[in-house]
């Protein structure tokens, strides 16, 4: 597989993976649109305009997009995240082209009319009174609200009614034309690619991008407050208990690597030291995991338990002594390796589809960050049983976590 980058003059970064005899080829755009980015007040524009490029452009009716990308024998999807946003399209091979203009004519030319804008307005609102009645969706962001405070990180994506309510469509044009310029954006194709690709990028509507827009300096360096608290949750099913630690940004990518052999070691499998003890032996707990949320400004450790409520304060008392017990040669070297043929499988299967090689790329170009697709292979190589007791397991210390024990109400 090849990869090429290169950028656009306006800024917008480029970069192809010719995938041969791929089936089907991904067009994946990105830009620095998440909420990250939204004024105070704001919270919850960056999801808003998401479905709003979707009601229909300068060159496509509310619904045309879709019928196009179906009618090319492809599909489509979104996300907004906290950092970011992409938008991607599937389509057969020999569809590339059309599939890359019908993106482009979407997002970069989006009407925002009144009249569509108020009646997603409420689809937005009924989305958000969905969420915040689900447990999950309580404890998480109860979660984050204590321990990222002020960050704007602890504020929900799809932002709460007052602020949604709020948001008006001048607002949300502004917003497109602020964080949709050049140098915020990157676009990735992966898959079986036609010849002449560079010209159909380098002379697609990609290059109508402004190259600058409106500076705004709304980021500031992350906080992290650790704490404990206790909560009772309406519908929560069992006890839980979530551990939060602070995890570098996203750029230090070896220390992340570290990080998610460590979490291997803990919560994967079976034989994992965590799930062996608690889950297998002493059958005190149903479920646990640990997730590593990688953000641009400095992420998150979330380790999340399931036990019955009687046995609360008994995980509690096990995990924290299991985490004590890191830094102390706990971990052997069968344990390490074990984990690090766990990690290089993931890191294989999490590269097999053509989206999800357009996505890695996509991100990494988006960020400033390309390196080889196996690198991460490479690197698992440097982390021993004494660079994880010197540089990891502390991240995973007990005195160091924001601790949220949920019970049911």
């Amino acid at each position: 597989m090849k990869v090429n980058h290169w950028s656009l003059p306006n800024g917008a970064t480029c970069v192809v993976a010719d995938i041969e005899h791929s089936t089907l080829t991904c067009i994946d755009f990105w830009c620095k649109g998440g909420s990250l980015y939204e004024r105070k007040g704001e919270e919850g524009i960056a999801h808003f305009l998401e479905h709003m490029i979707f009601k229909g452009s300068k060159n496509l009716k509310e619904g045309e997009f879709d019928i196009k990308i179906e009618s090319l024998g492809g599909s489509s999807n979104a996300a907004t995240g906290l950092d970011d946003v992409h938008y991607h399209v599937l389509v057969p091979p020999e569809k590339t082209e059309e599939g890359l203009q019908l993106i482009l004519d979407l997002l970069l030319f989006p009407k925002i009319e009144q009249d569509a804008f108020e009646m997603e307005k409420e689809v937005v609102l009924e989305e958000i009174a969905q969420n915040i009645e689900q447990p999950e969706e309580i404890i998480y962001m109860k979660l984050l609200k204590e321990c990222l405070t002020p960050h704007r990180y602890s504020k929900p994506i799809l932002g709460d009614k007052k602020t949604v309510k709020s948001i008006n469509a001048k607002q949300i044009k502004l917003f497109h034309k602020d964080q949709y310029i050049g140098k915020n954006c990157a676009l990735c194709i992966a898959g079986e690619l036609p010849k002449e690709i560079y010209s159909i990028i380098n002379n697609s509507k990609l290059k109508e991008l402004k190259p600058i827009g409106e500076e705004t300096h709304l980021r500031n360096n992350i906080t992290f407050n650790k704490g404990y608290i206790k909560e009772t949750i309406p519908r929560l099913e069992g006890g839980r208990i979530l551990k939060a630690w602070k995890l570098p940004p996203a750029k230090e990518r070896l220390i992340i690597l570290g990080a998610e052999i460590a979490a291997t070691i803990l919560c994967e499998g079976k034989s994992s030291l965590i799930v062996k003890e608690l889950r297998e032996e002493k059958r005190i707990i149903e479920s646990i995991d640990i997730d590593l949320q990688i953000l641009e400004e400095g992420g998150l450790i979330l380790l999340d338990v399931c036990c019955p409520k009687e046995n609360l304060k008994i995980v509690e008392i096990e995990i924290n002594n299991i985490l004590k017990e890191l830094t102390k040669n706990f971990v052997t070297n069968k344990d390490l390796d074990r984990a690090k043929k766990l990690v290089t499988n993931n890191i294989y299967f999490g590269l097999e589809l053509s989206t999800q090689i357009a996505t890695t790329l996509g991100n990494q170009a988006l960020w400033g960050r390309p390196q080889s697709l196996l690198q991460s292979i490479d690197d698992i190589s440097y982390w021993t049983t004494s660079r994880l007791n010197d540089l990891i397991f502390p991240l995973f210390k007990p005195e160091n976590a924001f601790t949220l024990i949920a019970e049911p109400e």
